[in-house]
């Protein structure tokens, strides 16, 4: 059973989450928070799997609620899905940055909130490709490149190359494709360099991939 909190602070958006949510055998919302401190109270009560957290509340912000609640190492298995009006919010790199494992669009149909819930759940990362565009113009427009991650080194010549791949928005079947591998390969390739980088899921190891620089526009050009 999935644990989903949700924390927006308009009760007709919270109303219809929670209808579509509890409607599936595999989820469960076991609470509804109107603000920041609310969501990280209710988070560290009932320890959900997954918080559908919205950006703009009064008092603390959905921004500041994330970084608490995954900065506390009790709430470890908590994972954060940021809830935008529109997918291209001043905030999403913030909260990428803050560990969110993803977004979803306030519209969203059902059904594809469903699945970014499951997505997030089983400890993938969900970014849409409008996301991944976004953050290479955020780093395209620094004026100096980043110096390498030392954190780089403990890499294999493979795994770096999976790892430009992942930060460029492509998904394990599409590495394979890329790679002419085994999504089964691709996928083994993927877990191993998020564990020796100690990256919570795929998002942080996106953040990272433009960080160190190995990203830049026209890349996979």
């Amino acid at each position: 059973m999935i644990r989903v909190v949700l924390a927006d602070d308009q009760t007709l958006v919270r109303a219809g989450f929670r209808s579509i949510l509890d409607s599936e055998d595999d989820m469960e919302v076991v609470g509804e928070a109107s603000d920041g401190e609310q969501a990280i109270a209710l988070a560290r009560d009932m320890r959900p799997d997954v918080v559908l957290m919205d950006i703009r509340m009064p008092g603390l912000d959905g921004l500041e609620a994330t970084r608490r609640i995954l900065g506390d190492p009790r709430l470890n298995g908590v994972r954060v899905v940021i809830l935008t009006t529109f997918d291209i919010d001043d905030y999403v790199y913030g909260a990428l940055r803050a560990g969110a494992s993803g977004f979803l669009v306030k519209d969203t149909e059902p059904m594809e909130l469903l699945h970014g819930v499951r997505v997030v759940a089983r400890g993938d990362a969900l970014i849409a490709p409008a996301v991944t565009r976004r953050l290479i113009a955020e780093f395209a427009g620094r004026s100096k490149r980043p110096d390498p991650s030392p954190r780089l080194n403990a890499l294999t010549e493979r795994e770096i190359e999976v790892m430009g791949l992942v930060g460029a928005g492509l998904s394990n079947q599409e590495i394979a494709q890329r790679l002419v591998l085994s999504p089964a390969t691709a996928k083994t390739h993927v877990s191993r360099i998020m564990t020796k980088l100690s990256v919570r899921d795929r998002a942080q190891l996106v953040i990272l991939a433009y960080e160190s620089g190995m990203i830049t526009p026209g890349w996979l050009a």
